[in-house]
């Protein structure tokens, strides 16, 4: 069944011209809608190739691919704030790991998923490549297990 009006009348962003692409870190871009399927377990997955921030020592342009994969409850994030506030860290000095953990607090803070994990992979500045992963599972379930064991996976994966 179609989404109502009154299901998207809070997301202000989608199909409107003129978006204003913020400079500075912009968490309150973020809009959600209702999971229609909160019974089932599925997993959603972002993709962001173009991601930038600032080295917050040498104001350096950092780029990275983000990944984000979620398993929602009630809530979803809609992509295109999503895509604005991955571009407001555009002019933000943040080191990479932190980068990482901040979206996935602000997405677990927006959402309250059941699970959550990004990961970054920035291109290597140096002659060095960082690739933080961090993952949130709601405590005292299935899912914060999960993302214990996540954790060490993509250890392993890194490890090559």
């Amino acid at each position: 069944m179609p989404r109502t009006k009154e299901e998207t009348k809070n997301l202000t962003l989608l199909g409107k011209s003129g978006t204003k692409y913020s400079d500075t870190y912009s968490p309150e871009v973020l809009e959600t809608f209702t999971n229609k399927h909160p019974e089932n377990d599925y997993m959603v997955t972002f993709d962001c190739p173009e991601f930038t921030s600032l080295c917050p020592i040498t104001g350096q342009p950092d780029f990275a691919r983000i990944y984000i994969n979620y398993i929602p409850d009630t809530k979803m994030v809609e992509s295109k704030s999503l895509k604005l506030y991955l571009f407001s860290f555009r002019n933000r000095g943040d080191f990479h790991e932190d980068c990482v953990n901040i979206i996935m607090k602000d997405l677990v803070k927006l959402m309250d998923p059941k699970y959550l994990e990004v990961k970054g992979v920035f291109t290597p500045r140096g002659g060095i490549s960082i690739y933080p992963f961090a993952s949130y599972g709601r405590a005292g379930t299935e899912y914060e297990k999960i993302a214990k064991q996540r954790l060490f996976d993509a250890l392993r994966e890194n490890i090559r």
